[in-house]
């Protein structure tokens, strides 16, 4: 007889082990795949994380200072001169459409361009997008270290040149406080279709 419960209960140990390695580690976002549109090559769990930064007004903050709530993260930089005023206009608005349904979300431009987005300017460039936008800079290696995080591309021309361009990569990244990054958007979403796609995570985190 004990041969044969013995094993049972290594068997019913190991399962409860994984159920408990389930809940730790990603468990609580399958919850979520019924909101996802996307797909996500490797471990989604890898994108995000902390990352210290320079506000509007000069002052080093976190990435726990700026997600206190639902959150839609782009990376571009202020003298992008037709894409990222595009693409955050667009994040705007579907920060307004959200406010209207009652769910409050803040939209964050974080600069790949530290040489010459200053606080000053992020903080200018944000706020003429949206009241709520948080605009920021930080130092190159600020800058490299969040990119990195969010898995994000960028790379300047010719620095010589003060018109320079930087060629990014232009995804918004849906970040929720409790869970971190939960879904990308493309350039191709609309505002309504991202409104829709974050009132989906928000009612069902």
């Amino acid at each position: 007889m004990t041969r044969i419960i013995a094993p049972i209960a290594a068997l019913v140990a190991a399962v409860f082990i994984a159920g408990a390695w389930w809940m730790t580690t990603g468990g609580e976002k399958t919850g979520l795949a019924q909101c996802s549109a996307t797909t996500i090559a490797g471990d989604g769990n890898q994108i995000g994380g902390p990352f210290e930064l320079v506000n509007a007004e000069g002052a080093t903050v976190t990435d726990k200072d700026v997600i206190t709530e639902p959150s839609l993260i782009y990376f571009g930089y202020t003298f992008c001169p037709d894409v990222c005023p595009l693409d955050t206009a667009r994040n705007a608005e579907a920060v307004d459409l959200l406010e209207e349904r009652g769910m409050s979300v803040t939209p964050v431009f974080i600069t790949i361009d530290p040489e010459r987005d200053t606080p000053e300017l992020v903080g200018d460039f944000a706020f003429n997008l949206h009241e709520k936008m948080i605009g920021l800079t930080g130092s190159p290696a600020q800058i490299k270290a969040a990119s990195e995080a969010y898995r994000t591309y960028y790379k300047a021309h010719d620095t010589s040149d003060e018109f320079y361009l930087v060629d990014h990569s232009t995804f918004t990244y849906l970040v929720l406080p409790e869970l971190g990054f939960v879904e990308f958007y493309r350039r191709d979403t609309s505002a309504e279709a991202m409104a829709d796609s974050v009132s989906c995570f928000v009612e069902n985190a």
